[in-house]
């Protein structure tokens, strides 16, 4: 059986409870690609207890995945730092805290960005078809796009960063807030002489944004979309990643992570 390094055990040697929060979605294929991640994460550990929680749209709460718990490693199934879990799992901590003012929390950093994650897009548009690194196809790396431009930048960062020896150029682009929009840069890039515009989206579970990007990007001419990161192991693997290194941090109250 796997273990992560310095997770600390009790008596009966019960690791620290994974509590995973997500974004939440009215899309119930969301909440079914979610569940699929954490199964993936319980079949590698299945010494270990996951729970889910969602910051909107879909039960049960961060309050009430952890209730009943006296300790847990939060972890924010988020792709980016931004608003959610700079202030929004932050603030929903602090009202437990308030509660459960002895409940002890680890708080874990978002999946990305990690080279794992890029190894899951080239797997996603591998199986769309693309082959990583084929110097006929541009690529476009589609995020939801924030209104906080660090996000944003950390995407474009990572697309400058996903290059190999005769690619075309990644290219960041953004479903919302920000621009380029994912279709101006399809067509951009054909313009500019791409011979095939390929899309890799940068989106956890499908949802109207992946929707949407998938729609727009074919009409402006894209050869294909791959699917969205999802269930891919390399997330499983980043996410157990983030856990062993939640668990091997200062324990603090969850008051003072607020």
């Amino acid at each position: 059986m796997s273990r992560v390094p310095g997770v600390r055990r009790g008596p009966a040697g019960p690791p620290v409870p994974l509590v995973a929060v997500a974004h939440g979605s009215r899309d119930p294929r969301a909440a079914a690609t979610v569940e699929e991640l954490l199964e993936a994460v319980r079949r590698t550990r299945p010494d270990l207890p996951v729970r889910v929680a969602y910051l909107d749209h879909a039960p049960p709460t961060l309050a009430g995945a952890l209730s009943g718990l006296a300790e847990a490693a939060v972890l924010p199934l988020l792709l980016t730092e931004a608003y959610h879990s700079r202030v929004d799992i932050p603030g929903a901590l602090a009202e437990v805290a308030a509660r459960h003012p002895r409940l002890r929390v680890h708080r874990g950093a978002t999946l990305g960005p990690h080279p794992l994650l890029t190894a899951a897009l080239e797997r996603r548009l591998a199986e769309a078809g693309v082959p990583a690194g084929d110097p006929e196809t541009a690529v476009v790396l589609v995020s939801a796009g924030s209104s906080d431009p660090r996000a944003n930048a950390t995407v474009a960062r990572i697309a400058r960063a996903w290059a190999r020896p005769g690619w075309w150029p990644a290219t960041a682009a953004y479903a919302s807030a920000a621009a380029p929009a994912p279709e101006e840069e399809v067509r951009r890039l054909l313009a500019a002489g791409a011979p095939r515009v390929a899309v890799a989206p940068y989106l956890l579970a499908p949802g109207l944004f992946a929707d949407r990007v998938r729609t727009r990007t074919l009409a402006a001419g894209a050869c294909a979309v791959a699917g969205v990161l999802g269930a891919a192991p390399e997330v499983a693997a980043v996410l157990l990643e983030r856990y062993g290194q939640a668990v091997r941090g200062t324990e603090a109250p969850v008051a003072a992570t607020a």
